[in-house]
């Protein structure tokens, strides 16, 4: 059962600017902008409820019916950390309901994006703490364990939503979707986001004050 596992390096100090972009009105758009649109996810992969979230990925690829890896990774995450399972898009295969998302909140670790299936999504809800999923599965009985794999499956390169994930990349997730920032352009990407960001709120403010789009443009050069 013992395994090496790759690892990633946190950047505390991105993530901070991650959290800044995700304080403005539609995160999840605005880095998909940013990267003109690459990275995006499929509309299938949804939130269980309203939620906004960012962090470095911890990746999963899923054995069927098997919960030990997303386990092991839970115990392997830090603070900031969200953990991305791919479940090979079975709505069948649920691998997070309560217990875990209450042992993820415990150690600090914000969301999961899963490929499979969820439960349990109103006791995620009431200790807020989100999913994003491809499907809810009903209350009951899940298998915890299968045939085993025995090549590497955490924190090796997965595929969710129909987008590469590696271990590391940031993901930023809220009512409209998840976008997936490789970890090589986050620092390019978060700057963008906010230039693209703050020129968002300032064109809002400008709308309510009644502008037209000639001010509009006259004043931004675009909109």
């Amino acid at each position: 059962m013992l395994k090496q596992f790759n690892d990633f390096k946190r950047d505390p100090a991105l993530l901070e600017k991650f959290d800044k972009v995700l304080s403005y009105y539609s995160a999840t758009a605005v880095f998909a902008d940013s990267q003109y649109r690459t990275g995006v996810m499929d509309s299938a992969i949804k939130p269980a409820f309203r939620a906004k979230v960012c962090g470095q990925a911890i990746t999963v690829q899923l054995s069927k019916g098997d919960l030990v890896d997303p386990l092991k990774a839970l115990e392997m995450g830090q603070p900031g950390d969200i953990i991305v399972v791919d479940a090979g898009g079975d709505p069948n295969t649920s691998v997070c309901g309560g217990l875990m998302g209450a042992l993820a909140k415990n150690r600090g670790i914000r969301a999961m994006v899963v490929d499979g299936a969820g439960r349990d999504t109103d006791e995620l809800e009431d200790i807020h703490w989100p999913i994003w999923t491809r499907a809810i599965t009903p209350r009951g009985t899940h298998t915890m364990f299968s045939e085993r794999k025995e090549e590497l499956s955490i924190n090796v390169p997965i595929a969710c939503g129909g987008v590469p994930v590696n271990p590391g990349d940031f993901i930023v997730a809220d009512v409209m979707g998840v976008t997936v920032i490789p970890l090589a352009r986050a620092a390019e990407v978060v700057e963008l986001a906010l230039e693209q960001a703050e020129r968002e709120e300032a064109t809002r403010a400008w709308v309510q004050q009644g502008k037209t789009v000639e001010d509009l443009l006259a004043e931004f050069g675009r909109i």
